[in-house]
């Protein structure tokens, strides 16, 4: 589901800057003002929610690849540059968060100053992906494709080490979750660049339309889920 939303995040992004042409500026605003409303919402809410907390996780990668192209492009820094000014700001938010709450573990948040640097930590994970994966596709030579099999490798690795080895799975985690945001990137453009220059050709519209339609199928199902469980419970007790 975060592969997918991800990778909606690049095609969506990319369907308001490019397609429809607003521009990074107008479309940074648009969806950050998105991701504003959302996470209100998803910060009042008493309970999970599984399509709230999944639209809040989507408006954050469709609002970090509209801020990370105007970082990389309109602002000239470059997708290294970028890259590396993000990181450190991640950095910089992950170690504050460790050394004030002992535990960066996604189980334990328990209260509002936790989830604010839980959100504003996937908002800068998912911009920074955005430059990594452009730096990828680009920058390095690997291309579209090969940075999506790249990072999908890396990812794959990382799944292989939280169930063969004692590596922190809180370490693990957040390193495959700021992954994810790469590889959506590199796998967007596959899905929507002309084939031509190493995509599929789908274009922004329908690859959209075909990862909207997979998420929101996951979501309910996530949410029938989520129904059962709660339905049950009582009964456990």
């Amino acid at each position: 589901m975060k592969i997918c939303a991800t990778t909606l995040g690049e095609t969506a992004g990319d369907l308001l800057s490019m397609t429809l042409k607003l521009g990074y500026a107008v479309s940074s605003t648009i969806l950050f003002a998105a991701f504003a409303v959302t996470l209100i919402a998803q910060l009042l809410a008493k309970k999970y929610h599984p399509f709230l907390y999944w639209m809040v996780i989507l408006s954050t990668s469709t609002a970090g690849t509209t801020m990370s192209d105007y970082m990389d492009r309109t602002l000239g820094l470059g997708y290294a540059e970028g890259s590396l000014i993000l990181l450190t700001i991640l950095i910089a938010i992950l170690t504050y968060w460790r050394l004030t709450e002992k535990s960066m573990s996604v189980t334990k948040i328990r209260t509002f100053k936790v989830e604010i640097l839980y959100w504003t930590a996937i908002l800068f994970s998912n911009t920074l992906g955005t430059a990594l994966g452009d730096f990828l596709a680009d920058d390095s030579g690997l291309g579209f494709v090969g940075g999506a099999l790249t990072v999908g490798g890396v990812i794959a690795l990382i799944a292989a080490a939280a169930y063969f080895t004692n590596i922190s799975k809180v370490l693990l985690f957040w390193i495959a979750f700021v992954l994810t945001r790469p590889f959506g990137a590199t796998f967007g453009d596959v899905l929507t660049k002309p084939v031509d220059k190493g995509g599929t050709g789908f274009g922004t519209i329908g690859s959209s339309a075909i990862l909207g339609a997979i998420l929101v199928i996951c979501i309910a199902y996530a949410s029938l889920k989520e129904r059962r469980n709660a339905d049950i419970q009582p009964s456990l007790g």
